[in-house]
């Protein structure tokens, strides 16, 4: 899919609607469940989208866009979560994301991002150079998979009482 401000911020737009649509009313049984040893669960889940939009997108995209020589990305903390998920409620998770994510999008806008400027670059940490389109598209597959991740997760929670229903669904086997 050729990638589009407008398209990625759509995407974008939705996701913290998304998320509390799908936590509403939540279990901490279901929130605080993963899928075995070294998985996240929902709420660790929810607490990294908070770090990463904190952290991550639009920093990253503010030094693909600035004049400085030096374009390198700061490391994420890709265990900053775990203590986040611990001692935040899933409602004040959800709202620090929504509002994090509103700011973000806003501060897009203001940057007035051109399709030019999509083979801008910067050096990411651990993968090399990579352009502002490449960070725009995996900011919406991030969301996208994520949403994929909870869902399933939240899938498995049934897994031993579906019995031979299995057979529809291959997510579960």
């Amino acid at each position: 899919m050729e990638s589009s401000i407008k398209n990625s911020v759509d995407v974008l737009n939705n996701t913290p609607n998304v998320l509390s649509a799908l936590m509403n009313n939540l279990s901490d049984k279901v929130l605080n469940s993963n899928e075995g040893e070294n998985t996240w669960s929902v709420k660790e889940v929810i607490a990294h989208l908070v770090i990463c939009e904190e952290t991550n997108w639009l920093q990253r995209i503010k030094i693909i866009l600035s004049n400085q020589n030096d374009k390198v990305f700061a490391p994420i903390d890709l265990l900053a979560h775990f203590d986040i998920a611990q001692n935040n409620s899933i409602s004040s998770l959800l709202e620090r994301f929504k509002e994090n994510r509103k700011i973000n999008i806003s501060e897009i806008e203001v940057l007035d991002i051109q399709e030019s400027d999509f083979v801008k670059t910067a050096v990411h940490p651990v993968i090399g150079k990579v352009n502002l389109n490449e960070l725009l598209s995996t900011w919406v597959a991030h969301d996208l998979t994520h949403l994929s991740q909870i869902t399933r997760v939240m899938a498995k929670q049934y897994k031993n009482d579906i019995g031979p229903f299995i057979f529809y669904l291959n997510r579960l086997k």
